[in-house]
């Protein structure tokens, strides 16, 4: 039963089983359940936080559990680390945006949000390689997600500064 229960968390229900793109389809669907819950339901950025850091906490153990008899220690199937990097950005972004702004300028952000993170996972640039290569454990299957979030994160700010 734990196992099974341990399945659903670091394949995000069976996402990390698709046959194509399941870490594309992850961080996809990471944000549509982002913007429902930021602007559907009003779940507070703040409160989303909390919870991320509690899902990198779980995640640490998750995925060392999932993939400690697999000789392949990052397989595709295993996706919480793309939700967790998904999410970084997003979270980030609707915590410097809590005044309500237009619909179609989110989603704008959102779309570029998701773009910039699957360029960067599937990259990898330094220090999203390092970890990559360095750490065949769930230390680095996570925390490469983790840089490209705060590639997207940087990029994002980047922007802001030279739009202001």
């Amino acid at each position: 039963m734990l196992k099974k229960i341990n399945f659903l968390f670091v394949t995000m229900f069976g996402i990390g089983k698709l046959p194509r793109i399941p870490g594309s389809f992850a961080s996809l669907a990471t944000v549509i359940l982002l913007y429902i819950l930021f602007h559907i339901f009003s779940v507070s950025a703040n409160t989303f936080l909390f919870f991320l850091v509690a899902i990198f906490i779980i995640s640490l153990f998750a995925v060392n559990l999932f993939i400690k008899d697999l000789s392949n220690k990052d397989p595709k199937e295993v996706v919480i680390d793309e939700f967790i990097g998904q999410s970084i950005p997003v979270c980030l972004y609707e915590i410097a945006h809590s005044e309500s702004i237009d619909p179609s300028r989110i989603l704008t952000f959102y779309f570029i949000m998701f773009i910039l993170f699957r360029i960067f996972d599937i990259t990898k640039p330094y220090p999203v390689s390092y970890y990559d290569k360095n750490f065949k454990n769930s230390f680095g299957v996570i925390m490469d997600d983790v840089c490209a979030g705060l590639y997207v994160v940087a990029i994002l700010v980047f922007y802001m500064i030279i739009t202001s």
